[in-house]
């Protein structure tokens, strides 16, 4: 009975280490490189979750009709190392924000640079992910 038991909670436990490892991705396998986005829109939210954090942008399309993204950002620590925190984007702050298409074509994109109202430029990316290089990543090799 109690060697039943063992396997059990053994392979909960394999299977619980590995779900975030196969939760996380690179950059190049669902995001594309050579199609640049510049949104500009208004938060609806801020997800503050590992491994990166998300922000949902509502965007005026053309057309008139408003389409949300979500944009993925650097894990929550690195971005409050930067200068992010809780209150940087509330819901209703109209941004602007730089970064890649997902490959799938959803409304989905990596982000690059997001520009405040008051013209203040964060970085929100993830450093290292294999995203194009432009500088304005700091932990980019120059």
């Amino acid at each position: 009975m109690r060697m039943p038991c063992f396997i059990a909670s053994a392979s909960l436990v394999v299977l619980a280490a590995g779900a975030p490892l196969m939760a996380h991705h690179s950059f190049a396998a669902e995001f594309d490189g050579s199609r640049p986005v510049t949104l500009t829109g208004t938060v609806t939210k801020m997800d503050w979750i590992n491994p990166h954090a998300w922000l949902h942008v509502d965007v005026k399309g053309p057309d008139g009709r408003v389409v949300s993204w979500m944009v993925e950002g650097g894990a929550p620590n690195s971005l409050l190392r930067r200068g992010w925190n809780k209150n940087t984007v509330p819901a209703g702050t109209t941004v602007i924000v730089q970064g890649f298409r997902a490959r799938d074509g959803s409304n989905r994109a990596n982000g690059r640079d997001v520009t405040l109202p008051d013209g203040k430029k964060l970085f929100i990316g993830s450093p290292g992910t294999g995203a194009p290089a432009d500088g304005r990543d700091p932990a980019e090799k120059r």
